[in-house]
């Protein structure tokens, strides 16, 4: 029965276009696409995690590395001062200095809570501030270092007797009340004593050969600026998205010690302890904790890491997280608009793939009977198809009348090849015009890139050069206390190391100025040019008079510029300082104000121009880049760098002209002030 029903034409249902038409309409739509995406939000729903996961697991390692480096300065900076010459003149029979004040100012200075010196025998020789009690002296961080060169650096726990003896005020701020938490470990305490300590030990030999130690710590209970430095290193303004917030912690056991999370009306949750289920995995089992977990009183993507102290034992945890729910709120948002998506679309969809399989059989028909004919010979045969708008009754209308439309097919085929060709050539120019325009945005980009790179290491180099100069000219202070009247035979030497140390202070500022512009900005007021013109020659007076230059003033702006007074005085004397040293052997110095408009702006514009040696094309392309200088060894570079920052914040702009040997002119255009 079914090979005669293929042989008359009627199809068997199996193979039929009708049946294999809704197949490829409906299978698509209601089995494949369901499936497929159901993998791809299982896949993306477990990326989403992970990523979560790795963030947070970056996050810790920050937080770790922060501690870390707490750690390793504490102990290199007992190191240097059990090294330093001061430390041994003090120890010295005739010393003029005490010990106590030494350890004192050294405690202050590097933020210790306590610093002492005990020798071999557990003795101590000074402490600060002066010890209660005498304090344990077999801490393995002791041990350590009176047997080694290097110093010894952990973290240890201190009883409530043991803080007592070094400070009650230590032993006060360690006590926490504990915070009922839900999902923690029952307890019977009420209160931790104990105290968290950064502990450290440095070897330190006595005038009498023996070994001691200097011995210093931190107390980390209650250390909001620590903790708050962790927060602010990893969770920087608008690293999380809106509705969530990063939160650290520090953890004595399972007691938060030292913490940002907040409990109700902003409160510390200080004395609040750690779920059960993470206490058990960090402290019991050592491992690291990677997952979400219940902190006080939500849900947040959590990273604990177990703290071990000196003996080896994991006595606390480090955490960093951020709060869940802004994820989960957006991943299940996700999920149902992909979801409501998938059913609109398969609700609209399926009944048009229906009516559109229904409507492609006559068509079919048609043309497989017109292709028949043609096969037999009938080359005059033709569908007569209507035409009904879709692809199958266009290619049967396109049918009857191809022959006919071979030739001017291609006569349309050459027209379009030729306008192609000029599109093409037209594309070619405004692609090679967005590439010129590209490679300029580039150059921008690499050139702010580098500056703010160049910001950075700058801010970075002048803090780290304050902390040196401060030390320098303290030292130098009690060097000139400590000789009295016996200083003035050195008076020279002492006026030239102020000098230095002021120079040194001065570009440090400068550095500092270039590196955050922003926080040396300082209100703006409304000036005439010729005022500040004149305000500014004063200032380079004594300059003017160890060579023979002649000042010529022209001034004849009439409008007001809108700009803090120091700084445009700072930017005028710096062109006017740069003018005086292009004419060593004397020469004109010419200021100039007059009005002046730039791309259709009213402003004003100010000229200092000299008659001295010049600059190249070369120099003036790279004059205001940071750093670079041509004066060698005697300037720091930032000059007209600082001053371009300065107009620039006030919407203007320096520029320079110049040509060897035939003297420059750096003219400062401001806008109008309104």
């Amino acid at each position: 029965m079914s090979d005669a029903a293929g042989r008359s034409g009627e199809p068997v249902r199996g193979r039929s276009v009708r049946f294999r038409l809704l197949a490829i309409a409906l299978l698509p739509m209601l089995v494949i696409l369901p499936l497929l995406l159901g993998v791809a939000i299982y896949r993306w729903n477990a990326k989403f995690d992970a990523t979560l996961i790795s963030k947070v697991n970056g996050d810790l390692t920050i937080a770790h590395q922060y501690l870390a480096r707490i750690l390793e300065k504490t102990g290199v900076q007992l190191r240097a001062l059990s090294l330093s010459a001061r430390f041994h003149e003090v120890l010295a029979p005739d010393a003029r200095g005490s010990l106590q004040d030494l350890l004192d100012e050294t405690r202050k200075e590097i933020g210790l809570d306590f610093l002492y010196l005990t020798n071999d025998r557990g003795d101590v020789l000074a402490s600060s501030p002066p010890l209660q009690h005498r304090p344990r002296s077999d801490w393995p961080i002791i041990m350590s270092a009176l047997s080694g060169q290097v110093p010894a650096t952990g973290v240890d726990i201190f009883g409530n007797d043991e803080l007592a003896a070094i400070s009650p005020a230590l032993a006060e701020r360690a006590r926490l009340d504990l915070v009922p938490t839900p999902n923690a470990v029952p307890t019977d305490r009420s209160t931790e004593t104990r105290g968290m300590v950064v502990h450290a030990a440095s070897r330190a030999m006595l005038p009498d050969g023996g070994a001691a130690a200097l011995v210093g710590g931190t107390l980390l209970n209650q250390n909001l600026e620590f903790i708050d430095t962790i927060n602010d290193l990893v969770y920087r303004a608008a690293s999380l998205p809106e509705g969530s917030q990063g939160t650290a912690t520090l953890f004595l056991d399972d007691v938060r010690i030292s913490t940002n999370v907040r409990l109700f009306e902003g409160r510390r949750a200080l004395g609040t302890r750690v779920s059960a289920a993470v206490r058990s995995a960090v402290l019991g089992e050592g491992r690291t904790w990677l997952d979400s977990a219940f902190v006080v009183n939500d849900w947040y993507i959590s990273a604990y890491e177990p703290l071990v102290d000196s003996y080896g034992k994991r006595v606390g945890m480090l955490y960093v997280g951020f709060l869940e729910k802004p994820f989960s709120e957006a991943k299940y948002q996700t999920l149902m608009i992909i979801i409501a998506a998938f059913i609109a679309i398969t609700a609209a969809t399926v009944p048009i793939f229906l009516h559109w399989a229904s409507s492609i059989f006559m068509p079919l028909e048609r043309v497989t009977a017109t292709i028949t004919e043609v096969e037999r010979g009938n080359l005059s045969a033709r569908t007569k198809m209507p035409v009904l708008g879709d692809e199958i009754g266009r290619v049967a209308v396109h049918l009857d009348s191809l022959l006919d439309q071979i030739q001017e097919r291609d006569r349309q085929l050459r027209e379009w090849n030729e306008e192609l060709n000029v599109r093409v050539r037209e594309r070619t120019r405004d692609l090679e015009h967005a590439n010129l325009k590209l490679e300029a945005t580039t150059k921008q980009l690499i050139m702010s890139e580098k500056l703010a790179a160049i910001g950075e290491i700058t801010a970075g180099v002048a803090h780290e050069i304050n902390n040196p100069i401060a030390v320098m000219q303290g030292n130098l202070d009690v060097i000139r206390s400590v000789f009295g009247a016996d200083a003035d035979k050195a008076k020279v030497e002492f006026r030239l190391l102020d000098e230095q140390i002021h120079r040194i202070s001065q570009i440090v500022t400068k550095l500092l100025q270039f590196a955050r512009p922003e926080e040396y900005a300082g209100y703006v007021e409304r000036h005439a040019p010729a005022s500040v013109i004149s305000d500014c020659l004063p200032l380079v007076q004594h300059l003017l008079n160890k060579t023979e230059i002649a000042v010529v003033r022209d001034d004849r702006a009439n409008r007001l510029v809108l700009m803090n007074r120091n700084e445009l005085q700072q930017v005028l004397v710096n062109l006017i300082v740069n003018a005086i040293h292009a004419m060593p052997e004397g020469g004109t110095l010419t200021l100039r104000s007059f009005d002046a408009e730039r791309d259709g702006h009213q402003g004003v514009a100010i000229e200092v121009a000299d008659t001295g040696i010049g600059m190249s094309a070369e120099v003036i392309e790279k004059i205001f880049d940071p750093f670079y200088t041509t004066k060698r060894r005697q300037g720091t570079g930032l000059g007209l760098s600082i001053s371009q920052t300065l107009i620039k914040r006030q919407g203007g702009q320096i520029t320079a002209e110049s040509r060897v040997g035939s003297g420059s002119t750096f003219t400062v255009w401001l806008p109008e002030a309104s």
